[in-house]
């Protein structure tokens, strides 16, 4: 919890530069699961709404999500730092040069795969507002909206991240994947 939290904190920090949109964009899917499992827990026995276990099963699901994305804000930060030591890798001799090169697209795959999954969580947590939106305690509206503007901020943040670092996997067929699966979840990036 304790790295989770120095993580979001060097997001806040403006003269940390080695932290931003990876690990901001992670956490505020984090609070938009957790604002979605509020509202799930609000809608819980309430007359006229879905059963108990319809907003149990959100809730639980949305919390869990909430410490994915939560830890995802510190491994995208790690992420990060593991690009930087590499980029930082003597290249004096050949071996240098092909030990560095090999750490720097390991590190950049890393720094592509964890905005990935975290975009992942995020648009989970967009897809169970949605479903929060067919019926829940109304004296939660304002909640359940914030809810799908973090997750959508999230989302968006995420994609950006794959997208800057994508150009640097050198690998075709893998960054071929990746785009696809930034295809399928960049429609939920619109509107």
């Amino acid at each position: 919890m304790d790295q989770n939290i120095n993580a979001f904190l060097r997001v806040l920090d403006a003269s940390d530069n080695s932290t931003g949109g990876g690990t901001a964009s992670s956490v505020a899917g984090a609070m938009a699961a957790g604002l979605a499992a509020m509202v799930a827990r609000l809608s819980m026995g309430k007359k006229d709404l879905a059963p108990r276990e319809h907003y149990e099963k959100i809730a639980v699901q949305a919390e869990t999500i909430a410490g994915h994305l939560f830890d995802g804000g510190r491994e995208d930060a790690a992420a990060f730092d593991r690009v930087s030591s590499a980029y930082k890798l003597p290249k004096e001799t050949g071996e240098d040069k092909a030990t560095r090169s090999l750490e720097i697209q390991k590190a950049m795959m890393y720094a592509t795969e964890v905005p990935l999954s975290n975009a992942g969580y995020c648009k989970t947590v967009l897809d169970l507002c949605r479903q929060l939106e067919e019926k829940f305690n109304t004296n939660a509206k304002s909640d359940l909206e914030c809810a799908g503007y973090l997750a959508k901020a999230g989302l968006k943040g995420c994609l950006a991240n794959v997208r800057i670092n994508l150009p640097y996997i050198k690998d075709e067929t893998v960054s071929r994947e990746i785009k696809s699966k930034i295809v399928l979840m960049a429609g939920d990036e619109s509107g």
